[in-house]
């Protein structure tokens, strides 16, 4: 068993945790929920050593500790897989797994440890390539290398921070599998996360989290999803209001016959045509890495096409890059957030300021100007933040989101290429993305949007494309397809092949 009590954790200008207290026993899955700045990744910081805490105490197994640092709570059986990976990207995923190791010989056999992480990997249906450079794998297999590096270190208390948001739903399913004979087997977790569902049919006990303090703890079993947003948010939560479906007509951007290298020099993009309408939301489907990716990028003016042809406003722009894409007015927001989206050394304004600074007169750019400016972005989006001189990875991931989107949408652009947008967003802050989205295309603005979620392509879409293996498996409408048939698409069955079955 692990218990914390009275937690408290405080940042300049923020209280992150206001004496928490959190009993975990052993053998059972315990999820932790709350909107994103309640203080739940900050807590399980504290837990592994990352943080040290302002006040408060830890026991294990009824046997206080301190931990001045992740080592120390690793020797304690205790690991995490965060929201934001803690990868080398240049190292392969077996460089990165033999960071973790402990009492590493000088002298090491490299192919035994591809060799465990190879059996961990099929074991736990987390298949990758342990010779891969991190940087050439997409978030939901880096992802995957963080859960396997967990699993080899042995850990007793796993925690596990959005676990499932770049897993499809059987890829969810399977893990939570695993996990539920982890916990059989004594181990205890520690699930963060945003899906309810998930958490109602996989977990134990449930931890709400609200503005740094603890609300309660509650048997799963005992309660409902609409209790759980009551007590993460304070209020009743409304369902979203979906789109309202609308034919278009007009082409706002043509792909004909378009290929793409990927990162690793294959061809990962392969013969893609499609149009894309001025006004509508096309959606994205597939599982991670299969395209996506490439062909935002390549939609965005950041990755060259192999071959094919790409038209926007009936004018080609093949050969364009990114910075005359911007100027023909595509918007892009990366699938992360983290690292391509945003600085996060910089601060809120000089965030802003990375995509407006050419409309500013003179040689130099006026910071006055861009504070007033990002103050009114911020104030319009209701963007969150202790201060706009603080560094951006001081925020939270939904209030980063917003500004995000919040720089892309005031470039007034014709096409939002949209990644994930909503991954890893609590209720609240996935319920604002998706209106905003859906507002924007209501004013005439195209969305493309990728998302593994199928809750949110039903949803907010007019059409939707479904990816495999860099091909495009079918067209469908959202109101004539079901979620069976997308899932075979996306397990790569063409549409064509689907109805002759």
């Amino acid at each position: 068993m692990v218990e914390m009590r009275k937690i408290t954790k405080e940042f300049p200008g923020i209280l992150a945790n206001d004496q928490v207290s959190l009993v975990v026993n052993k053998g059972e899955i315990h999820a932790l929920l709350g909107e994103n700045g309640a203080g739940k990744s900050t807590l399980m910081s504290v837990l592994t050593g990352l943080y040290r805490p302002d006040g408060g105490e830890i026991f294990i197994e009824g046997k206080r500790v301190e931990f001045s640092s992740p080592k120390d709570a690793v020797k304690k059986g205790i690991g995490m897989v965060h929201q934001h990976f803690k990868l080398v990207q240049p190292f392969t995923v077996a460089e990165n797994i033999m960071l973790s190791i402990k009492e590493l010989k000088q002298i090491y056999n490299l192919k035994e440890i591809e060799r465990q992480i190879i059996g961990q990997s099929e074991a736990f249906g987390l298949s990758i390539d342990p010779k891969a450079k991190i940087w050439q794998l997409s978030v939901g297999e880096q992802q995957r290398v963080e859960i396997i590096k967990l699993l080899l270190l042995g850990a007793e208390f796993l925690i596990l921070d959005e676990p499932t948001a770049v897993l499809t739903p059987q890829e969810a399913k399977a893990l939570y599998t695993t996990l539920q004979k982890m916990a059989v087997s004594g181990k205890s977790i520690v699930i963060i996360s945003h899906k309810m569902n998930e958490v109602m049919e996989n977990t134990n006990s449930i931890t709400v989290l609200r503005d740094g303090r603890s609300i309660g703890t509650v048997q799963t079993k005992t309660t409902n999803e609409k209790e759980l947003a009551k007590m993460m948010v304070g209020r009743n939560i409304s369902s979203t209001t979906g789109k309202t479906l609308s034919a278009k007509t007009d082409i706002l951007m043509t792909l004909a016959n378009v290929s793409a290298l990927g990162d690793n020099g294959l061809l990962k993009l392969k013969n893609i045509s499609m149009d894309i309408y001025k006004g509508e939301i096309l959606g994205i489907a597939g599982v991670d890495g299969n395209g996506q990716k490439e062909l935002a990028e390549t939609v965005a003016g950041l990755r060259s096409a192999k071959q094919g042809a790409i038209s926007f406003c009936g004018k080609d722009c093949t050969k364009s890059g990114r910075k005359k894409r911007i100027n023909l007015g595509i918007s892009y927001v990366p699938e992360d957030r983290m690292t391509t989206g945003l600085v996060t050394e910089l601060n809120a304004y000089e965030n802003v300021a990375l995509k407006s600074y050419r409309k500013y007169p003179g040689p130099f750019i006026s910071w006055d100007k861009v504070k007033h400016d990002s103050e009114q972005l911020i104030e319009k989006f209701d963007v969150r933040l202790a201060s706009m001189s603080n560094p951006v990875k001081m925020m939270s991931g939904g209030n980063i989101q917003k500004l995000l989107l919040a720089r892309e949408i005031e470039s007034n652009p014709k096409l939002i290429i949209a990644v994930y947008p909503m991954r890893g967003l609590d209720i609240g802050a996935t319920d604002y993305v998706r209106r905003l989205l859906i507002g924007e295309s209501e004013k005439g603005i195209t969305v493309l949007l990728i998302s593994e979620d199928l809750e949110d392509i039903l949803s907010m879409t007019d059409r939707i494309i479904v990816m495999h293996g860099g091909e495009i498996m079918g067209v469908v409408k959202p109101n004539e397809t079901s979620r069976e048939e997308i899932g075979l698409m996306m397990a790569g069955k063409r549409k064509v092949d689907l109805h002759e079955a």
